[in-house]
């Protein structure tokens, strides 16, 4: 990447921050531009051409993205699916037409279907219909690998997707309105530690499966396969470790000290039943590993936001 310009699409946002950082750090002569919800809207394609023109990036990154966890994803599936779409298709479609080098399209592990044979494997992307509650999300983000792979196909466009599993590290979003699990039972936990709260319940039975991915490991990851990785084939990026989130309460009550009882709520959905990928194409193209293990990255995340309360 010696050289080049590069825009990185919700630039300053959690991942956003992290990518620029790590795109800046590997390579001292390329010029990163983080863009940010306030410097442009991308659902508007007059806006996109003016960000291209003005910047003129040889590799775009596209982070950005309407997010949130499956209580958001219920109330707004026409929102997330409609601004999800659009803004991946017209950022692609204008890179494409200014003459981009590169097109890195970050997905989500949601457009993998409900009941995807454990571990997930890439080749299974197309065997069914994501988990209801997030579906919108899901496909609007899997029609930008249709995207990805049909532009290379016609126009020899080197595009590149990558399917991160749920994120989490410092920094997250702790909003209870719009954050996932992880943010969401920390701050949940932290609140019922300081009121003295004796019962805390939580959505569903606790028995689905996740998988977590650190924020940095990810931005790694995503540095890794700018740099390097060439091919129409979608790629998975995770830790390779699954954890119930029965499991996960616990860990997280544990770590900031809430001693009280840990019920659950049976009649909200609980989402996908399982979830853990296959990481092996990340590792054999372009030498990708986690580094950060959950018990690290939980205790590192506590400790960021409880200094943030703190503050």
């Amino acid at each position: 990447m010696s050289a080049e310009r590069i825009l990185v699409t919700g630039g300053s946002g959690f991942l956003g921050q992290r990518v620029v950082r790590e795109l800046t750090a590997s390579d001292r002569e390329a010029t990163v531009v983080a863009l940010g919800s306030a410097d442009a809207d991308l659902r508007d394609t007059n806006q996109i051409r003016g960000v291209l023109h003005e910047h003129r990036p040889d590799v775009v990154v596209h982070l950005a993205a309407v997010v949130g966890g499956i209580g958001p994803n219920r109330e707004h599936p026409g929102r997330f699916f409609y601004e999800n779409a659009i803004m991946g298709i017209e950022l692609m479609e204008q890179a494409r037409r200014a003459g981009v080098e590169k097109f890195v399209q970050v997905g989500t592990v949601c457009s993998y279907p409900k009941h995807t044979p454990v571990p997930f494997r890439e080749d299974d992307l197309w065997d069914g219909y994501p988990e209801e509650t997030n579906a919108p999300y899901g496909l609007a983000k899997k029609m930008l690998l249709v995207q990805a792979q049909a532009y290379r196909q016609e126009y020899g466009f080197d595009a590149i997707y990558l399917i991160p599993v749920n994120l989490y590290g410092p920094g997250d979003n702790f909003d209870p309105e719009t954050s996932h699990v992880i943010p969401a039972l920390i701050r949940r936990y932290t609140e019922a530690r300081d009121a003295g709260t004796q019962r805390v319940t939580n959505w569903g039975t606790g028995t689905p499966t996740r998988e977590f991915l650190f924020v940095d490991d990810a931005a790694r990851a995503i540095r890794l396969a700018t740099e390097s990785y060439e091919r129409a084939d979608p790629v998975n990026l995770g830790s390779g470790e699954e954890i119930s989130i029965r499991d996960l309460a616990e860990k997280v009550a544990k770590l900031v000290g809430y001693q009280g009882e840990i019920a659950w709520d049976n009649s909200k959905p609980d989402g996908q039943p399982r979830r853990r990928l296959d990481i092996s194409r990340a590792e054999q193209s372009f030498g990708f590993r986690a580094e950060v293990g959950l018990d690290d990255g939980l205790r590192r995340t506590v400790e960021w936001y409880g200094e943030q309360r703190a503050g």
